[in-house]
């Protein structure tokens, strides 16, 4: 190793650079996780400067190998990395670590800084949305590479700690990948036996190893042994076993160096304190105790990334370049990709469904529609949690994604709803365009992953079938209740409930051509009538809501609005037919996302509910949380107060009193309230 001025290693200066950056930004914040990034500054090294194809001056090169920091609590571990290899991440960013509107908060954050590539810190989620990553590789080699023409070809490394491990999400992705041959994903399992409330044995004593052994993983134990050859060494193996993922296990030392800390639980979550600082760097034979000190000789040679960087970027638009003189139109169709473009006017010939009486669950007109879809979107891909029979959400005429093939465009994650979330996450992340579905009720199952989606702004498109007491027999295990409202509360989620088979289609438009919220659609297991497509403006979802119908009104006629989303659309216009036989005028209003509509202007929200029009009455068959918003305290909320039961579908809206007939009492009761008032 080249030797520095002062006798020490470059490598190992470059090492310790990372380590107390990271020491002194926990402490100047007085907040943090300082110990794992001190143990796990050789991987982040050896990975960053001599072993990941990637440019820091250019962060989104598309064929770039992916780095995922899934123990997102040792943050400063890839701050510091990115600084010093030249990603757009300045030395007062470091200092500013975790303040107000700085590039660098508690837990990386996509979008905050180039080189994130995914917002990590609930655990086991960044190694879940890394099995997203590599699968969308694979399945990306399969449509564009070509024989001598490989445009796609980088691998996905992540580092994982004990509490990654020890949360479920991870090991349901990491089942999955096993299951798939994700060769191309590279973990590093952080086996430093300390978490929070001290030595993981506490809690934690399986063999983990073998556990990933039998998921199918390639697993290798290199000890305590992480000096750059040995990392060196065991990625060329993983890199070596293409048909399996890789597990390399490490025996680290958390807060390495620091001599009262290490290999201790203070050292995970606190700053270790200014003497401690001061040791450590004594141990490390650092060259100045001061705060933020970074060598020169450090960061001039860790920034030789840059050159290496760009040198590979380089050789990779040679080879596309060769690509697109041989493939044209695959080659401006991987660009679209790689900007997450949909094919232009692909949404021109929207489907059109002509009322009917009969009409059709909704689940079953978005698989009409997801077929229509899938022509358009050669990118669509999607699958189910092993329901996809009763979500109706296979593409016709495509493959399934399996070990002989990943061409294909119907995936199948098993029962596993939480790894389900991540994955698709991933894969949207990563240039696809995917979706995945359950019922209504397992979203309780992915909340964590959905979350995500929508913190980091993500186009995922969740599919909730099912979506009431409307299912019937399952019974109350299986009739979502509360989960509207909890799914509603979530910032950035748009969560589409539609009325009818129109709705259904303008629905699908939306969540496809989203670009920076998810999409939650809501389902329905029974049939509904169809309406007429000519009273639903092209603009109802991106609105959220709109005047369904007005019933006349004679000369000093009482006014009420009956509001309604989903299957209930039907039963709120069948109120209004018997509210107008007493001569009360009913507005019908169908607000298939809540959420759309509040945030639109004061003037479009008042034209659809008048300030005047204080009568007011909800109609959904689930919990009434949150519809006061909207009915105001004069109103009344038609829907769920417990939870359901077993029994057909009718007799349940009959027994919880989700009628026409309850809906007209209600609007009585909120009518003679205003007149009162």
């Amino acid at each position: 190793m080249t030797a520095t001025s002062d006798g020490l290693a470059l490598d190992e200066l470059c090492i310790d650079t990372i380590r107390t950056l990271s020491m002194d930004a926990v402490q100047k914040a007085n907040s943090g996780h300082p110990g794992t990034p001190m143990a796990l500054a050789p991987v982040a090294y050896t990975l960053f400067t001599r072993v990941m194809r990637h440019n820091p001056a250019d962060p989104l090169w598309p064929d770039r190998d992916r780095f995922v920091l899934s123990a997102g609590h040792a943050s400063m571990l890839l701050y510091s990395t990115l600084y010093l290899t030249g990603y757009d991440l300045s030395l007062e960013d470091i200092e500013s670590f975790r303040q107000l509107h700085s590039k660098t908060p508690g837990h990386p954050e996509y979008g905050e800084v180039p080189g994130v590539e995914v917002t990590t810190g609930p655990l086991g989620q960044g190694i879940s949305h890394a099995v997203g990553f590599v699968l969308a590789e694979r399945m990306l080699a399969e449509r564009f590479n070509r024989d001598q023409h490989e445009v796609v070809n980088h691998f996905t490394y992540v580092i994982a700690s004990d509490g990654d491990m020890e949360e479920g999400i991870s090991g349901e992705a990491s089942s999955l990948a096993g299951h798939l041959g994700l060769g191309k994903l590279i973990v590093f399992y952080d086996r430093n036996h300390i978490s929070i409330e001290g030595d993981t044995a506490i809690a934690f004593t399986e063999d983990t190893p073998l556990r990933y052994a039998a998921y199918g993983w390639d697993v290798q134990d290199i000890g305590e042994d992480i000096s750059i050859d040995r990392l060196e060494e065991a990625i060329a193996t993983a890199q070596g076993n293409t048909d399996k993922p890789s597990l390399i296990v490490m025996r680290t030392h958390i807060a390495f160096g620091a001599p009262t800390k290490q290999d201790t639980a203070a050292a995970h979550g606190s700053p270790l304190g200014e003497d401690e600082i001061r040791a450590a760097k004594r141990f490390y034979n650092f060259p100045s105790e001061e705060p933020f000190h970074v060598p020169q000789e450090a960061l001039a040679h860790s920034r030789h990334t840059l050159e290496r960087g760009a040198a590979q970027q380089r050789e990779w638009q040679a080879r596309f370049e060769r690509y697109r003189a041989d493939f044209p139109e695959l080659a401006a169709e991987f660009e679209r990709v790689a900007s997450r473009q949909r094919p232009a006017g692909w949404a021109d010939d929207l489907p059109r469904y002509e009322a009917s009486d009969k009409g059709e669950a909704t689940r079953k007109s978005s698989e009409r529609v997801i077929q229509w879809a899938a022509a358009k979107v050669p990118m669509l891909v999607g699958g189910s949690a092993d329901l996809a029979p009763s979500t109706l959400t296979l593409i016709d005429q495509a493959r399934s994604v399996d070990t002989d093939s990943y061409s294909g465009r119907n995936l199948h994650f098993g029962i596993r709803e939480h790894a389900m979330g991540a994955i698709v996450n991933g894969l949207n992340l990563h240039y696809l365009r995917a979706y995945g579905a359950t019922f209504l009720t397992f979203s309780d199952y992915m909340k964590g992953s959905i979350r995500l989606a929508a913190l980091m702004r993500l186009p995922s498109i969740f599919v909730f079938t099912h979506d009431s007491i409307g299912l019937g027999e399952d019974g109350p295990t299986h009739q979502p209740i509360e989960h509207l409202a909890h799914l509603r509360a979530t910032p950035n989620l748009s969560v589409i409930r539609p009325g009818d088979a129109n709705e259904t289609a303008l629905a699908w438009r939306h969540a496809i051509d989203s670009a920076d919220h998810p999409v939650a659609l809501i389902l329905s297991r029974q049939g509904m009538p169809t309406i007429d497509p000519a009273k639903i403006p092209a603009d109802a979802v991106e609105r959220g809501a709109y005047v369904l119908e007005d019933k006349p009104a004679a000369e000093g006629a009482r006014h009420v609005i009956l509001i309604a989303t989903g299957s209930e659309l039907q039963i709120a216009v069948a109120a209004a037919d018997l509210l107008e036989q007493d001569g009360i005028a009913a507005r019908v209003v169908s607000m298939p996302c809540e959420d759309h509509f509040a945030k639109q202007p004061d003037e479009y929200r008042h034209s659809i509910l008048p300030p005047a029009l204080r009568a007011r009455v909800s109609v959904e068959a689930a919990a009434t949380f949150g519809w006061h918003r909207w009915v105001g305290d004069l109103g009344e909320t038609v829907g769920m107060e417990s939870f359901g039961a077993s029994a057909p579908a009718g007799e349940l809206y009959e027994y919880f009193g989700i009628t026409p007939q309850a809906v007209a009492a209600a609007a009585r009761r909120s009518l003679d309230r205003v007149h009162r008032n």
